[in-house]
């Protein structure tokens, strides 16, 4: 388990704080949804989860079979819907490999980014329980 701790610091941005490491990211709503667009929205956030998921992934896979993927690059699209609420409707992914891998390993590491945490969190429904603590 991993804990983020969130708090909205105002004017539609929070910062989370990684528990494990004690990094910190600051979060802001996007221009065309209120906010300055100053730092990465959640949605944002969860394009790049995919794309670094995916490309960990691989990574993963690389290193129990000696490829180098080094200078790898991916590239993900956050297309957004207003319809029927607002929510990303697309995210296409560009995944560059610039360094020659044998065709044998091609498909698996393809296979790997398909399969990814993230993706497989977003390829069906995704149940998320939600608990309220309220001052009294």
């Amino acid at each position: 388990m991993v804990q983020i701790d969130v708090t909205y610091t105002a004017k539609l941005k929070c910062s989370a704080v990684h528990e494990p490491s004690g990094t910190t990211l600051i979060t802001a709503a996007p221009k065309d949804n209120m906010g300055d667009g100053s730092s990465f929205s959640p949605t944002d956030l969860l394009a790049t989860a995919l794309g670094t998921c995916m490309i960990t992934t691989m990574g993963i896979f690389a290193m129990k079979n000696e490829i180098d993927l080094q200078g790898t690059t991916v590239r993900v699209q956050k297309i957004m819907t207003a319809t029927p609420t607002r929510r990303v409707a697309k995210l296409p992914v560009e995944i560059t490999v610039v360094k020659y891998v044998a065709p044998e390993f091609r498909e698996r590491l393809e296979n790997a980014a398909h399969t990814c945490p993230v993706a497989k969190t977003l390829s069906g429904e995704t149940e998320i329980p939600v608990t309220f603590h309220w001052k009294d």
